[in-house]
Formats: structure tokens, C-alpha cells, sequence
């Protein structure tokens, strides 16, 4: 048995929770990964996990060998990677969680260039709009958008996203334009929906913050959806600046109610906390901080 592919291999099944999902990740089959834990646990003669057909549980003295080899891993692995930065490029896989809309309009098409400069970095996009947990899900970088209540997490701030309110030149012809928020609330609403809620709409009247009722005539927990209903004529959205830049600026569809405009909510790059950050980890949170950096609608309020 070697020991630290047994290393490894318990401590992705010990962040994945899955024997499974760790012999996916690993690249390697289920019984490969059982046997690997099986040999590590008769060598220190003891029980890491307790597994039955419907579960799998860390035994405290699972818990404390993790606890004490994973940070050792973390150390080989960044001692590593500085001695092969000197040899070679970046290399290996990154695996990033981000909304659909975010990363097809904006990551996808810039991808090639980062490809080119790291031709040995393999990008894994696990696109979802809920908050994914990086530590069981074996993600390495996440784009959040908004404010951050998990201390577990580093974070790194590369934009803004800045919330407008909207209609298509149509609906606004045939309906009229809201000049305050009681009118807005008489309006079609087409609104986002997040985790089976809907988001309520934020604006910022005489200096203080007002929520308006997110209910409407249409929801949809998909951002482009929303685009697509504004575009339909369905009603009023409040969303993301950068999903309408292109049908602002033909006209096809208008702001309204600038005056209660809320402020940006801050775009972060995510990490794990302890965790040795790689190189080709480094080089793709600065591309993605690029991306925020050359894109007007995503740039840092100032910056």
C-alpha cells in the first residue's frame, strides 16, 4: 500500500462523504477506493469510518487522523508545486463553481486565452445558482455575489454588481413608466427566485434601504430567463446591470426609477481557509478578477 495515495484517497472521501463520489473525483474505481481505505485502517488497526448500505460516518478517530494528516498533505502538496513552478508551468485541474449566466457570458468566451497561456490547467465547471459547499464538493474556487457570512472561506474581492430596474421599450409604451415605488408595486413584476424564495427588490430612498415584493407576473430561478421575459414584454425586472448591457444600448429596453438605484453588491473569488492554494488556482482567480477588471458593468466600484 502506498501510503499517501491511501492518504489522499481518505481524505477526499472523508470531504466528499462518498465512496463514490471519492473513486469519481480520484479517477479510480469504488473497489479501489474501498480496498485503499480498508489496507489503511488494518495498518493503524483501527476503524476510520463506519459504513453500512445507506451511510457513511467518521469515527472520532477518523475524525482525528484527518485533522492531523490533511494539513500535512496540504504542505507536501504546496512544497511541491514551488519546486515545480521553477521547472515547469502551471498544471493540473481546477474545479469552479459559478452561475450559469456569469459563466457563459463571461468566463466561457475568454477561456481559450487562459487555455493558451496554461495549456496544462484543465478548467471543471460545476455550474449552479445555490451556494455549493467547496469542502465536500472538492471545489477550488467559487464566484459569490453579495455579502459573505462563512468564516470557513477566503475571500477576494474582483467586482461589483450593480442591480437596475428595467423594462422593454414595449412593455413601458403600453403600460407606462413607475416614477415611485407604489406605482412600480401596481407593475407586472418579473422576479428572481433563490432557494424556492423570491428575492425581494432593494432600493435606497432618502437614504434608507426599501424593499419592494419581489411577487409578480413571472419568477424563475434563472437569470437568463428573467432576461428573457423582459425582452417577452412580461413585465418589470430588477437584475443585474451586465445581463441587459447590449439591449440598454440599442434601446430595445430602458432603466427606470435610477433615483432609488441600490448599491453594488461586492463579486468575491472563494477559497477554502487552510487550504495551500496551487498555482493554477492563483492564475485562474486572476483571470477571473481580469474578466471583472476589463468588463464595465463588473469592475470595482472606483477601480
Amino acid at each position: 500500500m502506498d501510503k499517501l495515495d491511501a492518504m489522499r484517497t481518505f481524505v477526499r472521501v472523508f470531504e466528499s462523504g462518498s465512496f463514490s463520489q471519492a473513486a469519481r473525483d480520484l479517477n479510480v474505481t469504488q473497489p479501489t477506493v474501498s480496498k485503499q481505505i480498508a489496507a489503511l485502517e488494518a495498518r493503524l488497526g483501527t476503524q476510520l469510518l463506519a459504513r453500512n448500505s445507506r451511510a457513511l460516518a467518521v469515527t472520532s478517530a477518523g475524525q482525528d487522523y484527518y485533522e492531523g494528516i490533511v494539513r500535512i498533505l496540504q504542505d507536501l502538496d504546496f512544497v511541491e508545486e514551488r519546486v515545480l513552478e521553477g521547472q515547469s508551468a502551471p498544471s493540473g485541474l481546477v474545479r469552479v463553481t459559478l452561475s450559469p449566466a456569469f459563466g457563459r457570458m463571461f468566463v466561457i468566451p475568454r477561456l481559450s486565452a487562459f487555455r493558451k497561456r496554461f495549456p496544462n490547467v484543465a478548467i471543471e465547471m460545476e455550474v449552479s445558482g445555490r451556494h455549493v459547499d467547496l469542502i465536500e464538493e472538492g471545489i477550488d474556487v467559487a464566484i459569490r455575489i453579495g455579502r459573505l457570512v462563512d468564516s470557513a472561506l477566503v475571500a477576494r474581492r474582483i467586482g461589483d454588481m450593480r442591480m437596475i430596474t428595467l423594462a422593454s421599450a414595449a412593455y413601458i409604451a403600453q403600460h407606462g413608466t413607475p416614477q415611485t415605488l407604489d406605482e412600480l408595486r401596481t407593475h407586472q413584476r418579473i422576479s428572481y427566485v433563490y432557494q424556492r424564495d423570491v428575492v425581494g427588490w432593494g432600493f435606497h430612498v432618502d437614504g434608507r434601504q426599501v424593499t419592494v415584493d419581489g411577487g409578480g407576473a413571472f419568477r424563475t430561478n434563472d437569470a437568463e430567463h428573467v432576461r428573457g421575459a423582459v425582452l417577452a414584454g412580461l413585465g418589470i425586472a430588477h437584475h443585474a446591470s451586465w445581463l441587459f448591457t447590449d439591449v440598454l444600448a440599442s434601446g430595445e429596453v430602458v432603466r427606470i426609477l435610477e433615483q432609488h438605484a441600490p448599491p453594488p453588491f461586492p463579486i468575491h473569488v472563494i477559497t477554502v481557509a487552510g487550504r495551500r492554494m496551487p498555482s493554477r488556482v492563483r492564475q485562474f482567480i486572476d483571470f477571473l478578477a481580469q474578466i471583472c477588471a476589463e468588463e464595465p458593468e463588473l469592475r470595482l466600484a472606483g477601480g
